[in-house]
């Protein structure tokens, strides 16, 4: 008897999490092009479009995060 597999249409826990990969790829891609040790706040936000994204009064910078 052959087994068949079906794919389940993605949910919203599968959104999300390939949101989050694309993120982090967007932010490995642009620390492998910086030529500082470490990316500031202010290109991280610029990274991630924080300031941009729907409902960016809900979104903290990275900069507000730091003591």
């Amino acid at each position: 008897m052959t087994q068949v597999v079906t794919l389940s249409a993605p949910n919203a826990q599968e959104y999300v999490a390939l949101a989050e990969i694309e993120l982090c790829g967007e932010l490995m891609i642009a620390a492998s092009s910086s030529t500082e040790d470490r990316l500031s706040a202010d290109r991280i936000d610029e990274v991630l479009n924080a300031g941009e994204a729907a409902g960016a009064s809900n979104i903290p910078r990275q900069a507000e995060r730091r003591p």
